[in-house]
């Protein structure tokens, strides 16, 4: 169809014949039936030497995380009989809630049959769905009074992920909180048989040896070889009313896909849970909890009961939430299964207790974390992904 400058032209054209119809001018007529024809032909030209593409779109890498550089490839194929002008690609690229931009990319002629690679880079510098297309090109011929686009490609969607931190796992006896297991795990008696030993305070009855008791002059419990932490409940607080603010929000995020990560990568049987009946587990916990947290908001649906988890051995409840009362410790605090350790990770103000974690900042998190779950090593999950 005309441009801009070719509806001038073609106005122009038609007021100039007018004219010299009118007045007799010949000059005024042939200038205008110029203009009319240099429309015309440019009209035809883009028409005709519009390129006929098949394109395919790839993202990578698959799933990105916030912060991280990513790039869209496009693969292109001209089908068409002619050799092809140099034209124009342009891909819409938007955010919801965004205004549209738009991604020009420039290509030399082509010839029948040829492929050519091309692509940009998207914007991640935070977390959500990004709208990808359709794919247009777009042609225009010599006097740029004319300019045809044609649909190559429809729409796709990327997710950039929140940025997520490869963070260690406690062990059982190293640091506070593995400390804290290992008492756990003695008084529970997790694990192989492996012997009889004298009752003392704290033990769980039910590892009481009455059998054994009774021929002996003391209680005896069954001592077992002890196991490590087997699972990871991560519960993230969607109330808005338990944040300070936005920013306080999007740490919470950050954490919840860093332990989500952290305990899947450490052979954990991991699970995921937030407001509006959100419970993931599973062998692909951690990609939809990714997904999922990509584009969360936060949210005044509650959060489900957690009155006990079906999971086997010694496991943590992690709670991330803006500060201590907030409304996700009523959920938490409804578990009563005596393997699960409940910890908390807040956003706004440190906990109240020496197994917890702050997060005022994504470096707090970290050397908290570490230092509760007594390690000293950790790295982002796109420097785990290029290791």
């Amino acid at each position: 169809m005309p441009t801009r400058q070719g509806l001038v032209a073609a106005g122009a054209g038609i007021v100039a014949i007018v004219v010299g119809r009118v007045f007799a001018i010949l000059e005024l007529f042939v200038i205008g039936a110029a203009l009319i024809v240099t429309v015309v032909f440019g009209v035809a030209y883009v028409a005709v030497r519009s390129p006929r593409l098949t394109a395919g779109r790839w993202a990578h890498p698959a799933m990105l995380s916030a912060g991280e550089a990513g790039t869209v490839d496009i693969d292109l194929v001209h089908t068409g009989t002619l050799r092809s002008p140099r034209f124009l690609l342009e891909e819409s690229i938007q955010r919801p809630g965004d205004p549209p931009q738009i991604a020009p990319l420039g290509i030399e002629p082509l010839r029948p049959g040829a492929k050519v690679r091309t692509g940009y880079g998207l914007p991640t510098s935070r977390r959500g769905r990004i709208d990808l297309g359709p794919l247009v090109s777009v042609v225009t011929d010599p006097l740029g009074v004319a300019r045809a686009t044609r649909t190559v490609t429809g729409s796709d969607q990327v997710v950039v992920a929140p940025r997520a931190y490869q963070v260690p796992m406690p062990v059982l006896g190293s640091g506070p909180l593995g400390q804290q297991l290992l008492a756990q795990a003695r008084r529970l008696g997790f694990g192989e048989f492996h012997s009889l030993r004298e009752y003392v305070d704290g033990d769980e009855p039910r590892s009481i040896h009455w059998r054994a008791s009774a021929r002996s002059d003391d209680l005896l419990v069954k001592q077992h070889t002890l196991e490590g932490l087997k699972r990871a409940i991560v519960v993230l607080d969607p109330d808005p009313n338990s944040y300070a603010d936005r920013a306080s929000f999007e740490r919470a995020v950050t954490v919840a896909a860093s332990l989500v990560t952290s305990a899947f990568h450490h052979d954990l049987a991991t699970r995921f849970v937030t407001g509006g009946g959100i419970d993931l587990r599973g062998p692909d916990v951690t990609a939809v909890t990714l997904d999922v947290l990509a584009s969360i908001e936060p949210s005044t649906a509650p959060l489900p009961t957690l009155d006990r988890d079906p999971g086997e051995g010694i496991g943590l409840a992690i709670l991330v939430t803006g500060a201590p009362g907030s409304t996700g410790w009523s959920a938490v605090g409804s578990i009563v299964d005596p393997t699960i350790t409940v910890v908390p990770v807040t956003t706004d103000v440190a906990p109240r207790t020496k197994l917890g974690a702050a997060a005022r900042t994504d470096d707090e998190f970290v050397r908290s974390w570490r230092a509760l779950a007594g390690s000293h090593r950790t790295r982002s999950s796109s420097a785990q992904r290029s290791a």
